[in-house]
C-alpha cells in the first residue's frame, strides 16, 4: 500500500479455482520454481529519463564497507538494478541477496529509521457483526457483509458508520494512500482479491484463468454477469479500457504498476515522442487482446510469480470503457477531474453518493451486485484526523467500527484470546460512555519509520538520530505495545532468513539497539563538526497526531544539549504528503503497508534515481528521500 500515517482509530500451466475459491498460490509458486512472491516493485514511469548512471555523485557519502568501493547509494542502485535485471523465478536468491544489500544501504546511510512493525486492530459496537480482517489489513475489506442490529437502542438506521483519515481522489489510478483505497475497494473491484486482508489470495471478478507454459501469456475469464452501476455488463473491453488508463492517462500514479518488470511487466511499446502518459507508452500498443466479450489474453516481459497478487491492487479495478475523456481515442462521457472526485461507477457492492474533502464520504448499496444484495443500506465516512475529536466521535457512539487513537488507549483494558489464525479476539472494557466493545487485532505487514531527506539532512544527523532512539521503549511507552520493534524495513514476515537470519541482522544493527546511546550520537555529531555549542538544526514534521509528536519529542528531548537542534512541525495528512512531493521535508514520519506479499512492493522506494522528489509524483514513486543528493556538507 502505500505511504500512510498509522492512524490508530485508524508451472505448468495452473487455472484457478471457480470464484471465491482459493487461489493456490503455494502450488503456483513451486510450479514457477520459486518459494517465495516476486515482482511487486516499482521503478520510474519512464525509463529513458533516470538511468543507473545517474544515480550518485562524488558528494555522496564514503564511509561504506562495500568491497566493491561504491557509496551507500551506489551500493543501492546496484541492488535494485539486480532485482530488475533478475526477474524469473529461478533468480529469487539473486533478488533476495540484493535486497539485504538495499537494507544495509538504508541503515548504513541511516536515510531511513524503521520504528516499529504494525499492528491492526478493530473496535466495534455489539450491534456489529462483520468478518475478522488478515495480516493485509481491513483497506481490503469489502462491507457488503457487515451485519447492524438496528434493533439495538443505540443503532435504528442500516448504514454502516465509520471513521476514515483524508481521502485524495475517487480514481484507482491515482489512489496511493490506505484512505482512498477504503472508499475505492467499496465501488471498483478487479480480478482478484485478499478478502478482509487475509493472506489467502480469492477471484473476485476473474472467474478462471490460464497460464502458458513459459509464464508468460495469461488468458482471464471474467465472471459473466456481472453488471456496472449503470446497468451496463462487464466485458473484457472494460478491463482493456482500464488498464490503458493505468498505462496512459495523464493522471495515472501507477503506470510503473502495470509495466515495470518487477511489477505485473506488461508488454507494451514507448515512444519518447508519440508516447503518452507518465511512461511514454504508445496508444493503445500494451500487450491486452480481448478475445471475446468475457476472454482476454496478456502478455508479459518476463515471468511474474506474483501477477495474480499484484491484479488485486485498486489501479487494475474494472472501469466501464470509455467513460472518461483522458484517453486519445475516447471522448469520454466525464473528465478525469470528475471521475476522480464525484463520478465514481464500478461493479463493487456501493454506489457512490457523494465526497465533502476533509468531511466525510458516502456511498449507497447496489441492488444488483454480483455477489447479492448488500446487507447494510449505505456507508458512511466521518473524516476526522484529531484524536480528541475521534474519541469523543466514538464515545458519542456515532461510529460503529473504529480504532482508538493511541492517546485514549489503555492495553490494560484488552481481554482477549488468539484464534487459529493467529488473530487476538475478544472484548475492550471499557469506552468512557461505559460501553464494552468488541476488539480484534492481528499483526500486519507494515512499517511505520522516521525519514530523512538525503539532501538536506547530513549523515550524522540521521545517525545521531539512531543511536537515541529506544525502538522498545517507544513501543512500549508512546504506543502502548501496538506493534513490535523494527531493524529493518522489510517485516519480518517477508525477511530472507536463506541470506542472514533477522535475528542476526538485529545482531548486527549498529546503533546501539533498544538503548539510548548520547554518547555515540554525540560522537558522530563532533565528528561532523557540531556541537552543543553549534548545534546542528533538524526539522521532522509528524502527523497531525499526539501519539507520533510524543515519538518525536523523546527523541528531541534525549537530544537535548547534545550537537543537534531538534524541532517538531506538525502537518495534516494531506499537507505532510504535498510537502514529500515537493522536497519540503528534511525529516518525517510515515509508514508502509503491504498490499500484497512481496519484499519489493515495499523496496522499489527505495531505488535512489526513485526518490528523486523533482520527479515524484508524475515520474518517479519513490519514499521522499532524494538519496541521490547525500549532503555531508
Amino acid at each position: 500500500m502505500e505511504n500512510t500515517m498509522m492512524f490508530l482509530l485508524l508451472k505448468d500451466r495452473l487455472v484457478l479455482m471457480p470464484h471465491r475459491k482459493t487461489v493456490s498460490r503455494r502450488r503456483f509458486l513451486l510450479a514457477s520454481g520459486g518459494v517465495a512472491s516476486i515482482g511487486a516493485a516499482g521503478c520510474l514511469g519512464d525509463d529513458d529519463e533516470i538511468t543507473a548512471d545517474d544515480t550518485a555523485d562524488d558528494d555522496s557519502v564514503d564511509d561504506d564497507d562495500d568491497p566493491d568501493g561504491l557509496t551507500n547509494v551506489e551500493k543501492a542502485q546496484t541492488a535494485w538494478d539486480r532485482v530488475v535485471e533478475h526477474p524469473h523465478p529461478d533468480d529469487e536468491d539473486v533478488r533476495n541477496e540484493s535486497y539485504v544489500e538495499m537494507e544495509e544501504a538504508i541503515r548504513d546511510d541511516m536515510i531511513l529509521l524503521p520504528l516499529f512493525h504494525g499492528k491492526s486492530e478493530r473496535f466495534s459496537y455489539e450491534w456489529v457483526d462483520m468478518p475478522e480482517m488478515g495480516p493485509l489489513g481491513s483497506h481490503h475489506q469489502q462491507y457488503h457483509n457487515v451485519e447492524l442490529d438496528t434493533g439495538h437502542e443505540h443503532k435504528d438506521e442500516n448504514v454502516f458508520e465509520v471513521i476514515n483519515s483524508t481521502v485524495t481522489t475517487l480514481d484507482p489510478i491515482q489512489s496511493t494512500d490506505t484512505a482512498s483505497s477504503v472508499v475505492i475497494g467499496q465501488v471498483y473491484e478487479c480480478l482478484t482479491t485478499y478478502p478482509a486482508g487475509n493472506l489467502e489470495l480469492e477471484n473476485q471478478l476473474a472467474d478462471d484463468v490460464e497460464i502458458s507454459d513459459d509464464l508468460l501469456t495469461y488468458t482471464f475469464h471474467i465472471k459473466e454477469g456481472v453488471q456496472f452501476h449503470d446497468g451496463e455488463e462487464l466485458t473484457a473491453a472494460d478491463f482493456k479500457y482500464a488498464w490503458r488508463r493505468v498505462a496512459e492517462s495523464p493522471g495515472s500514479r501507477r503506470a510503473s504498476f502495470l509495466l515495470s518488470p518487477t511489477h505485473l511487466g506488461l508488454v507494451a511499446e514507448t515512444d519518447e515522442d508519440e508516447g503518452v502518459g507518465p511512461a511514454n507508452v504508445v496508444p493503445d500498443s500494451i500487450a491486452f487482446e480481448v478475445i471475446d466479450d468475457h476472454t482476454f489474453e496478456i502478455e508479459l516481459t518476463d515471468p511474474t510469480p506474483g501477477a495474480l497478487d499484484i491484479l488485486s491492487y485498486d489501479a487494475f479495478a474494472a472501469v466501464p470503457e470509455g467513460y472518461v475523456d483522458d484517453l486519445e481515442d475516447y471522448d469520454g462521457e466525464v473528465s478525469q477531474e470528475e471521475v476522480s472526485s464525484e463520478a465514481m461507477r464500478g461493479t463493487g457492492p456501493f454506489e457512490f453518493v457523494a465526497w465533502s474533502p476533509g468531511d466525510e464520504v458516502s456511498v449507497t448499496r447496489f441492488e444488483d451486485y454480483h455477489e447479492g444484495q448488500p446487507i447494510p443500506e449505505a456507508v458512511h465516512w466521518i473524516i476526522l484526523e484529531d484524536a480528541d475529536a475521534i474519541w469523543t466521535y466514538i464515545n458519542e457512539r456515532n461510529a460503529d467500527a473504529f480504532g482508538i487513537p493511541t492517546a485514549h488507549y489503555d492495553r490494560d483494558l484488552v481481554d482477549a484470546e488468539e484464534d487459529d489464525m493467529g488473530r487476538e479476539v475478544g472484548t475492550y472494557a471499557e469506552l468512557d460512555n461505559g460501553d464494552e466493545v468488541n476488539y480484534v487485532a492481528v499483526s500486519d505487514i507494515s512499517t511505520f519509520y522516521f525519514a530523512f531527506n538525503g539532501g538536506q539532512t547530513i549523515t550524522a544527523a540521521r545517525q545521531a538520530v539512531a543511536y537515541a532512539t529506544d525502538h522498545e521503549e517507544l513501543v512500549d511507552l508512546v504506543f502502548e505495545g501496538r506493534g513490535t520493534v523494527a531493524f529493518s524495513f522489510t517485516p519480518p514476515d517477508l525477511w530472507p532468513e536463506e541470506v542472514i537470519s533477522y535475528d542476526d541482522w538485529v545482531d548486527e544493527w549498529p546503533y546501539s539497539p533498544n538503548e539510548t546511546d548520547i554518547a555515540s550520537a554525540n560522537e558522530v555529531l563532533a565528528e561532523a563538526g557540531y556541537d552543543e555549542d553549534d548545534p546542528y538544526e533538524l526539522e521532522i514534521t509528524t502527523y497531525d497526531d499526539p501519539t507520533f509528536q510524543e515519538a518525536a519529542a523523546l527523541t528531541r528531548d534525549k537530544l537535548a544539549g547534545s550537537g543537534m537542534e531538534f524541532e517538531i512541525r506538525e502537518a495534516q495528512f494531506a499537507d505532510l504528503i504535498a510537502s514529500g512531493h515537493d522536497g519540503e521535508l528534511q525529516a518525517f514520519s510515515l509508514g508502509w503497508i503491504w498490499s500484497w506479499q512481496d519484499i519489493a512492493y515495499g523496496m522499489f522506494g527505495f531505488e535512489p534515481a526513485n526518490t528523486n522528489t523533482d520527479l515524484i509524483p508524475e515520474q518517479a514513486d519513490g519514499y521522499y528521500l532524494d538519496w541521490e543528493q547525500v549532503d555531508d556538507e
